[in-house]
């Protein structure tokens, strides 16, 4: 069964590039105008027009087309063919990974991200998953290539990790805390990923909507509070859980170890995200900065314990 989850995970990977590699293409379509054209000649071919065309004129008349144009915009930039079926290869994608996950649960009888490996591909698929999940509510297509090239970029990394099974050390060894703790880690930091690649847009568009083929700034605002303002108490109960293992593992809540400390930089900088964003001199720009400084610090929280030594660097997490 570990061979059938290492195939899973081969598969996954394969399809999360082909999704990456169809939003990269979306968002060139968008950016090159091909799909504002193809409206365009469906309009020019036939398109059926209201009822008061050629009849009335004036302020009416120009209003109601500025509305239909702005309505075709809105469809173009958040859907294309190119779009649908990434879409479509990341759903399948994140249906392998977390096959590839279950059995590997199963296998070890905990949560599957006891060691680097696992946890890699955890934090890849969460972060297609909470992609996936926003995408549906805001129209953020144009950008879906960044989550889902940070995902590629995990699930590549994964490739080159040890992925044999073996004993957790003593200080592991509690499948209830470990599936629960680090599980919430996982989920906070996909949903993060999607606030970054929100954040990112938004430097990129700026308050004045620099570029069609991008989400509006409001969205891509939006769209980054709401994911911030779910994935924030998920990441705080994960340190409270932490805490509270770190008193059973180590006989004390707090040690300053360099994984805790940047998961508590990491904390601070999404709690002062969400009191700046509603703060007139603080919000849009520097609001969007604090969002990749915060991604920052995850990723550094994620990776800490490769470069610093502490008493989380022989977990390999």
């Amino acid at each position: 069964m570990e061979g059938i989850s290492g195939n899973l995970f081969s598969i996954g990977t394969i399809l999360v590039a082909l999704g990456f590699a169809g939003y990269v293409g979306h968002a060139v379509l968008l950016a090159n105008g091909r799909r504002a054209a193809a409206v365009s000649s469906l309009v020019a071919a036939g398109a059926p027009q209201p009822a008061w065309a050629g009849v009335v004129t004036g302020s009416f008349a120009a209003s109601r087309a500025a509305a239909a144009a702005g309505h075709s915009d809105a469809a173009s930039a958040s859907s294309t063919a190119l779009s649908r079926v990434a879409g479509a290869l990341v759903v399948a994608a994140v249906a392998a990974l977390v096959a590839s996950l279950a059995i590997r649960g199963y296998l070890v009888g905990r949560g599957p991200w006891g060691n680097m490996y696992e946890f890699t591909v955890a934090f890849a698929t969460s972060i297609a998953t909470g992609y996936l999940v926003l995408s549906r509510r805001y129209a953020i297509r144009s950008i879906g290539f960044i989550p889902v090239g940070v995902a590629l970029a995990l699930l590549l990394y994964a490739s080159t990790l040890p992925s044999a099974i073996e004993p957790l050390v003593p200080a592991l060894q509690n499948p209830s805390l470990l599936t629960i703790h680090v599980g919430l880690a996982v989920i906070s930091y996909g949903i993060f990923a999607t606030s970054f690649a929100a954040g990112v847009g938004y430097l990129v568009q700026g308050r004045h909507d620099r570029f069609a083929w991008l989400p509006s700034h409001r969205v891509l605002d939006e769209a980054a509070y709401r994911a911030v303002i779910f994935g924030f108490p998920i990441f705080a109960t994960m340190i409270i859980l932490g805490s509270w293992w770190a008193s059973i593992a180590w006989s004390r809540y707090w040690g300053w170890d360099p994984k805790e400390t940047a998961a508590l930089v990491t904390w601070l900088t999404y709690a002062v995200y969400l009191h700046a964003r509603n703060q007139r001199a603080w919000a849009g720009r520097p609001a969007a900065l604090l969002l990749v400084v915060g991604f920052g610090m995850v990723l550094v929280t994620y990776s800490g314990s490769l470069w610093f030594s502490g008493l989380h660097a022989y977990s390999g997490l």
